[in-house]
């Protein structure tokens, strides 16, 4: 479930998964698999320096109301917009303890890619190291302690984490190569304090 993260410039944005069933993590209005985010994330932490012409592919979702009604769909009373969508082919579990993200979400990628196709536009948006330990990733400036937020989330499968604390291999390249790298930004960064 996609949960409330602080930014420099736009104050209080959501990220996150949305469906159990998928690594899609959403971005406001921006969607992207986590497989693709922990990808870039571990080339960045590859170098001393993060390169100022990162970018990364999203899907964009303009208009709010193609996005759906993430509380509406959860509680299947109300399936608008994308998000609608993927709670009817993938509901809410039945049973609470069964909400937990799934490690082999990734499989899913191509049905995610079809439904997203009506209401979303494909663009790169850019994912730049700024001045002051702070990161843009695309219209929103994270400072330090958010972006590792960022990190801390797809890293403990959000909320309500991954099912039976199973880590999909991306994440955990993500991990260790932060926990390697001696690039700044990345600095102070603990894993498991989420």
């Amino acid at each position: 479930m996609p949960l409330t993260f602080q930014t420099i410039n736009h104050g209080s944005i959501a990220f996150g998964f949305f469906n159990i069933e998928s690594d899609m993590l959403l971005l406001q209005q921006y969607f992207f698999f986590a497989d693709d985010f922990c990808r870039h994330i571990s080339t960045c932490a590859e170098y001393e320096m993060w390169s100022p012409a990162e970018k990364i592919a999203v899907y964009e979702i303009a208009n709010p109301a193609d996005v759906g009604d993430l509380m509406g769909a959860i509680n299947g009373v109300r399936y608008t917009g994308f998000i609608g969508d993927t709670y009817r082919k993938f509901p809410f579990p039945a049973d609470p303890a069964d909400f937990k993200q799934n490690p082999l979400g990734f499989e899913s990628q191509n049905i995610f890619r079809e439904m997203i196709a009506p209401y979303a536009e494909t663009r790169e948006i850019p994912f730049l190291r700024l001045k002051n330990r702070s990161v843009r990733i695309g219209d929103y400036i994270f400072d330090q302690g958010n972006f590792h937020e960022l990190l801390r989330y797809v890293e403990q499968g959000g909320f309500p984490r991954w099912r039976d604390n199973i880590k999909p291999d991306y994440v955990n390249s993500m991990k260790r190569q932060i926990n390697e790298t001696e690039n700044e930004i990345f600095s102070g960064l603990k894993f498991d304090t989420y």
